[in-house]
């Protein structure tokens, strides 16, 4: 009698998930643009996670400043400081937790507004799929940035206030997306297969459409969060954001107060300006990449 032991299904759906995400990252080492966003986000993650050890807790406090205000940069404060006396290189690293923070937040709800909204509508049709779209369209026309705006001019200033703003008008092309997939996905054998036995909607939704969209709402994220780091940037800039945070709009926002493009202090404004470029370049490098890989009809070029 054999005492080898048959795989249980969880087991081998692991081994599947292992390989899979190694095939994954075999093809995505060949883009090297991807790699160099890669690695620049790992560099910026990790400071962001250890700010609290680096730069302190007590970075942003305008109290005991270690500093004369608006002084240039020197061996002691190597970005100059802020207008408060307050070191510029300190208040990046920590600005860095907030931005990321709230544009990592805002891109997953923007996607998985855009991904139950594309899914349900690819699948129901009908009035209900043309209302949906109808709306989509009216959030694809109006300006994303007035409707952020809007929002966040009504609601509290806080960091929810800056997520839900920028999530509830930043949707609809990941809903025209995902539609698109979701229709081509229910156009295949296997799904009136699995209708013909039985399987209702939110079987067909979550066992066969969804493991599809999945790697189109994956290179969406990616995408979307530097555009969401860039709205959180512009709606800080405008004074819309949380005045108790340091992030990077907040700082190019406190600049503009203090004068700094008149006077010509230009280590106040240019650092949080090249950073907040940096990693929305980075994010994008990352999800092109990631698009390659997962659609490789896309040609993308290394």
């Amino acid at each position: 009698m054999s005492t080898t032991a048959t795989p249980s299904v969880a087991g081998l759906a692991w081994q599947r998930r292992r390989r899979a995400a190694a095939r994954f990252w075999r093809q995505y080492r060949t883009h090297r643009a991807g790699l160099v966003g890669l690695a620049a986000l790992a560099l910026l993650a990790l400071l962001a996670l250890t700010a609290p050890l680096t730069v302190g807790s007590d970075v942003a406090s305008v109290t005991g400043a270690p500093g004369r205000p608006l002084e240039s940069p020197s061996g002691e404060f190597w970005l100059g400081t802020d207008r408060f006396g307050r070191d510029l290189l300190g208040l990046l690293v920590w600005g860095s937790r907030v931005s990321l923070l709230v544009g990592l937040l805002a891109a997953v709800l923007s996607v998985a507004i855009g991904a139950v909204v594309g899914i349900t509508a690819g699948h129901f049709r009908g009035a209900y799929a043309t209302v949906l779209m109808r709306v989509t369209d009216w959030f694809l026309v109006m300006p994303t940035l007035v409707l952020a705006i809007a929002l966040a001019t009504v609601m509290s200033r806080s960091l929810g206030t800056v997520v839900l703003a920028i999530g509830v008008t930043t949707w609809p092309t990941t809903a025209r997306l995902v539609r698109a997939q979701t229709l081509a996905v229910e156009s295949r054998p296997y799904i009136e297969r699995a209708k013909a036995l039985g399987g209702g909607h939110w079987h067909i939704m979550t066992r066969h459409v969804l493991p599809n969209v999945m790697p189109l709402v994956l290179a969406q994220t990616t995408l979307m969060i530097s555009s969401s780091i860039l709205a959180e940037a512009t709606l800080a800039f405008l004074g819309l954001g949380d005045p108790t945070v340091v992030s990077w709009g907040g700082m190019l926002q406190e600049a503009r107060e203090a004068g700094a493009v008149s006077s010509g202090d230009w280590w106040y404004l240019v650092p949080p300006g090249i950073a907040i470029a940096g990693v929305a370049l980075a994010f994008t490098l990352c999800g092109r990449a990631v698009e390659a890989v997962l659609n490789p009809r896309l040609g993308v070029a290394r």
